[in-house]
Order: C-alpha cells, then sequence, then structure tokens
C-alpha cells in the first residue's frame, strides 16, 4: 500500500525532528560532562574563608601558609594581614583563571558591608570584558599575577559608616607583576579593618 504524499512529509518531518532533538541531547550532556564544577578542598572554618578547587598551586601554597598562621595561639596580625593582602591580589587581579565576568576574586577578604558594592564596580571596570569559559573554550588572553611585594604597613584609623571606628586597622602599601605585561594595575594601597576576629578589606586604592 502506498502512503500519501502528506502522510509521508509527516513521517520525514518527524524523523529529522528526532534527530534533530537526539543530537542537542547528546550535545548538552557532552557539555555538561565537560563542565568542571569547582569544590571546597580546604577551610579555615573559625574565620570563613575556604579554597576552591580550581584555585592555582601557588594560591592553594598561600592559602595553607594562611591556616599556619592562623592555627597560633597568638596570632601575630601583621603576618596576618601581610598574607591576606597577597592573596587578595592574586586572586583578584588575576583574570585568567576566572569563569566569567562574575566571577570575582578575592571575596573571601571583604567586609561584610563593602561587598556588594565592590562586586558591582568590579564587574563593571576590571572584569567587564572577561569573556566566558564555563566549557573551557575561551580564546582571550587574560592577566596573571606573578610576583607580589609588600613595600609598607601602617596602623591608622578607619571609620566605617558614621559610628563604627576601628583603632588599630591596618594600611597595606603592596605592588606586583603580570607573567606578561598587559598594562593592568600593578599597586594599592589596601585598608583592613577588625571584624570579629578576623581583618577585613574596606578599600582598595
Amino acid at each position: 500500500m502506498k502512503l500519501k504524499k502528506s502522510v509521508k512529509r509527516i513521517i520525514i518531518i518527524a524523523v529529522i525532528l528526532i534527530i534533530a532533538g537526539s543530537s542537542f541531547i547528546a550535545y548538552e550532556s557532552l557539555n555538561k560532562k565537560e563542565t568542571k564544577k569547582a569544590t571546597v578542598v580546604n577551610e579555615i572554618k573559625e574565620y570563613g574563608y575556604t579554597l576552591k578547587s580550581n584555585k592555582s598551586e601557588k594560591y592553594k601554597e598561600m592559602f595553607q601558609k594562611l591556616k599556619n598562621i592562623l592555627s597560633k595561639d597568638e596570632v601575630d596580625e601583621k603576618a596576618y594581614v601581610e598574607q591576606i593582602s597577597k592573596m587578595f591580589i592574586l586572586d583578584f587581579y588575576s583574570l585568567d583563571d576566572k569563569l566569567a565576568n562574575t566571577d570575582v576574586g578575592g571575596v573571601d577578604f571583604l567586609h561584610q558591608d563593602a561587598k556588594t558594592n565592590f562586586l558591582e564596580k568590579s564587574e563593571d571596570t576590571i572584569y567587564k570584558y572577561v569573556e566566558n569559559n564555563i566549557y573551557g573554550n575561551r580564546n582571550q588572553d587574560l592577566p596573571e599575577v606573578d610576583n607580589i611585594t609588600i613595600d609598607n604597613i601602617d596602623t591608622v584609623e578607619y571609620t566605617i559608616g558614621t559610628d563604627n571606628t576601628d583603632q588599630e586597622a591596618y594600611q597595606v602599601e603592596i605592588e606586583w607583576t603580570y607573567k606578561k605585561d598587559m598594562d593592568y594595575q600593578n599597586k594599592a594601597t589596601l585598608t583592613f579593618v577588625h571584624e570579629g576576629k578576623k581583618l577585613s578589606l574596606v578599600e582598595v586604592k
């Protein structure tokens, strides 16, 4: 028995849709397999610091050093602020390992009251043109911090909001180089205040 042309047409369209649907599902499955989700591999619970699996080996070494500093019965605050200053610079200004322009580095070290404004400003400036790299196929030249030097650490008075003043805040003058010079910022003054037992970043100049 011969099929009518309209029936044949319907069957052909159905077959095409099935093939297209199968291809899409296969493509999505493949992409999901290739997407790697960062997991927490280390943490300093008392201070709320976490280390993700996608961080560089250099950052992982710095995290372990920070953990050692904070595990002492009496924490050396100068060593503490020096270490988190270096970690912030490495994580914030190294854009090469970021997955998207919303993947802002150094967030662990921000003061709670400064976080929202800092993230918005970062996503609209230095992180603005970072392309998506969820599937590892980005072809973009981005900076990677190399050497970091602390130039000076001072104790200063710093007021947060209208009535919260830290008499022993820290101001850190720091500079750094990149593995490839791409005309990005290479020096800054960081200000940290006490937030509970933590030292938290409130200002970057």
